[in-house]
């Protein structure tokens, strides 16, 4: 399968990790801690999502202070609420780093709340680590991407969906914004590529928090009736999730007939839904609570105890947490500063365990390597892994189907310290970021 095969690009950022890595000067703080910013919603629409990402640095804060801490000082939680709210965000994380002066920053779940904080970060010289999959086509110097690039989930998905299923038609749905708009232009090219037509491509896109799915699948019910095997790949986000799954119920839709491979429901947002019509569906991540290894089995287990909540769940976007929270770790340890120029030379090459039994890395792209699952949606909320990549791939910035895209890659050591350097023309194209 062509997405999983080596690029140039993953070629050039695996073969950089060889080049060596600059070190910074140590600078200790004054402060008696080192402060973290949590930069999430816990109101609003994607509350049902982000909170529990609140919850799990806490946590991983909470574990590194019984560790020690970090440098001799203990790790300070500074949690905001941007509710929402896309230009709360920007707000929200000047205030973390020019007032609350935190040492980086753990947030943002959707592209638009990332996109918005984007210039803050490149303005105040600060560190974000973005826990969520999301539509590529950006690296910029300082974030640090720990969910999944497209070719880390939906490029998979689709290709389990055409080879082993025998979809010949596809949905594409998605939350009105630029992850799954970017998202789907990719698949919409890549589905072309491999000889799909476009009458057999339907896409459709709703606000945040769209709740009166009748007519959009009544829709793809017709849509899946000409005969041809149909598969729904769902980038909606939100709360959204839990009328949509509703209505597929409603009108009898059933996995078998139509499968649904989601991009953005896990874990926890299956728990609050009935999910006996569900059984069946599909999700694609990189990470699933039901990931039978000793390292996940012992991070559920604290996790329960910390919670004091033995239903509470783990999912895809926490593990990309576990995996950035520890990255920075170690990287500030070994550049002996929090600095964020000295985190960010020491940062790359750095290898952690994943909650799967193996360790990811940080690319010089400022993305991680991964293993790729998806997951069949059992009735107790959980998912049966029905298939994975059998090893790691590596996070591709710049997708390989979009024109304007494929020749770009991305490398923030020196000298190149470009995160859109154009391979055919050899020159830099900017900021890293479209």
């Amino acid at each position: 399968m062509r997405g999983f095969q080596t690029t140039i690009k993953s070629l050039f950022a695996a073969g950089a990790l060889a080049a060596g890595l600059s070190m910074a000067a140590p600078a200790m703080a004054q402060d008696d801690t080192i402060k973290v910013g949590i930069l999430h919603s816990l109101s609003g629409t994607m509350a049902i999502s982000e909170t529990t990402l609140k919850d799990t640095m806490l946590f991983l804060i909470d574990e590194q202070n019984k560790k020690g801490g970090l440098l001799g000082k203990k790790l300070e939680a500074v949690v905001v609420d941007p509710a929402s709210d896309w230009p709360l965000f920007a707000e929200k994380a000047r205030e973390l780093i020019e007032k609350d002066k935190v040492a980086a920053v753990f947030g943002c779940w959707t592209s638009v709340s990332r996109k918005s904080v984007l210039p803050v970060f490149e303005e105040l010289n600060n560190l974000l680590f973005y826990p969520v999959q999301y539509e590529g086509e950006e690296s910029q110097r300082n974030v640090f991407y720990t969910g999944a690039a497209p070719n880390q989930q939906a490029i998979p998905a689709v290709d389990y969906l055409m080879n082993e299923e025998g979809v010949q038609r596809w949905v594409l749905a998605g939350t009105d914004y630029v992850y799954p708009q970017t998202t789907n232009k990719i698949l919409q090219a890549y589905l072309e590529s491999k000889g799909v037509a476009k009458e057999d491509i339907m896409v459709n896109y709703t606000p945040f928090g769209h709740s009166d799915w009748q007519t959009i699948v009544t829709d793809i019910k017709n849509f899946g009736s000409a005969g041809k095997k149909t598969a729904v790949v769902s980038t909606i986000n939100g709360d959204a999730n839990v009328p949509f799954y509703k209505e597929l119920a409603n009108q009898g839709i059933k996995a078998e007939d139509i499968p649904v491979v989601a991009f953005s429901v896990g874990e926890e947002e299956l728990a609050g839904l009935d999910t006996g019509p569900l059984v069946g569906h599909l999700t694609a991540w990189n990470y699933f609570q039901s990931v039978d290894v000793p390292e996940n089995a012992d991070f559920i287990a604290k996790w329960k105890e910390y919670t004091k909540n033995p239903k509470r769940v783990t999912n895809d976007p926490m593990e990309a947490h576990v995996i950035g929270f520890n990255m920075w770790v170690k990287a500030v340890e070994k550049a002996g500063a929090t600095d964020p120029d000295a985190v960010i030379d020491a940062i790359v090459g750095v290898s952690v365990p994943n909650l799967s039994g193996g360790f990811s890395t940080m690319m010089p792209n400022h993305h991680i390597t991964k293993p790729v699952l998806i997951g069949e949606i059992q009735a107790d909320g959980q998912m049966e892994t029905v298939w994975q990549t059998s090893g790691l791939v590596v996070g591709d910035e710049w997708s390989d189907y979009l024109p304007d895209s494929k020749d770009l890659i991305s490398d923030w050591r020196a000298p190149m310290s470009c995160g859109n350097f154009n391979v055919a023309t050899g020159k830099c194209g900017g900021k890293g970021v479209n």
